[in-house]
């Protein structure tokens, strides 16, 4: 059984179809990037929406998708086989490269994180590349990790966060930063997995990502984790070549990406030095406070005790001072929708 039809997936639906048509064949982070991204305001459609959208036009036989050993391809059922054929034969190719080098991607962000970290005095922190200034970034950096173990304290498994820091208030956070397109609902394995390395080791969650969607800014802020968004995706100076094919338009349409040492991506490093240099300092006391208060809850979301409904459901009785005995389905929809 489908989810309900809104005037928002309406309008998903239309500007898939749309695309579609211009595109021939999309995945779903282009589709996601010229709809949920880009646009007027009124136009943007959220990727939770956009996909129950996409759903609803499989269904009705409008939207194909084309399985591939790389992940969904979708295309207008009406579109000649032909078409969808060799536009895949350019598409395809695009992306085994960039999966090639999705690796530096992942640490071309955190390299931004630990350059904004060095230029800031009041965080003591933990993490680094040691090897940053000898190589280019055509290779992977040796990175050292904070601890796992903290006064007793430990993260389960071999897991480890990307950064630690200390605050001379507020102690510990836990820095984690994701470079990739998915936007982070508060349901993704991602966040689950930055909420069970903080609580093991008591430090204050503090998540960089992309594009972060608004329920996981309304579940977790009131919960002391602290949310910073890049509006763009970082990649390696490197992987010039892939980043302009990704970026094309009439290819992926990723137009958010930037190469770490271009002009452009300048902006992103100044967001990100801000937040890290002053933003994230003077917000730590008060998180580490909210943290406190619902951090039973956030571990046991993270060893997946309750699932994301039952979680919201206590965090919002717990907001409103209510018993979260029987947290019940009263949960309002920008919670989870």
């Amino acid at each position: 059984m489908l989810p309900p039809w809104t005037e928002r997936h309406q309008l998903g639906a239309k500007r898939i179809r749309n695309i579609l048509r211009s595109l021939t064949v999309a995945n779903a982070r282009t589709l996601e990037q010229k709809i949920s991204d880009a646009g007027p305001s009124p136009q943007r459609v959220q990727p939770h929406v956009l996909t129950i959208s996409r759903q609803h036009l499989e269904t009705a036989g409008v939207v194909s998708v084309r399985h591939t050993n790389i992940m969904p391809w979708y295309h207008l059922t009406s579109t000649d086989r032909d078409q969808v054929e060799a536009r895949l034969a350019v598409l395809l190719p695009i992306q085994r490269k960039a999966q090639l080098v999705s690796q530096r991607v992942g640490q071309s962000l955190e390299i931004s994180v630990l350059r904004a970290l060095r230029s800031q005095s009041e965080l003591e922190f933990f993490g680094d590349f040691p090897d940053l200034n000898e190589h280019d970034d055509s290779t992977l950096y040796s990175k050292e990790e904070p601890p796992a173990a903290i006064s007793g304290r430990r993260i389960p498994g071999d897991k480890k966060l990307d950064f630690l820091v200390r605050h001379p208030e507020a102690g510990y956070a836990g820095i984690e930063a994701k470079n990739i397109r998915e936007w982070l609902y508060p349901d993704r394995i991602e966040i689950r997995e930055v909420l069970l390395k903080c609580c093991a080791l008591d430090a204050v969650p503090v998540l960089i990502a992309r594009r972060i969607a608004y329920p996981t800014f309304r579940i977790l802020q009131p919960c002391g984790v602290v949310i910073h968004q890049t509006f763009n995706q970082i990649y390696p100076d490197s992987a010039v070549e892939i980043a302009t094919q990704l970026r094309d338009k009439r290819l992926m349409g990723y137009h958010d990406i930037r190469l770490i040492g271009a002009e452009d991506a300048a902006i992103t490093h100044a967001r990100l030095s801000k937040f890290l240099g002053e933003n994230l300092p003077n917000v730590l006391p008060e998180a580490r406070e909210s943290f406190e208060e619902f951090k039973d809850l956030l571990g046991a979301y993270a060893t997946e005790q309750y699932d994301y409904k039952a979680f919201a459901a206590r965090v919002l009785h717990r907001l409103r001072g209510e018993s979260e005995d029987f947290p019940g389905a009263d949960v309002p929809p920008e919670f989870y929708e």
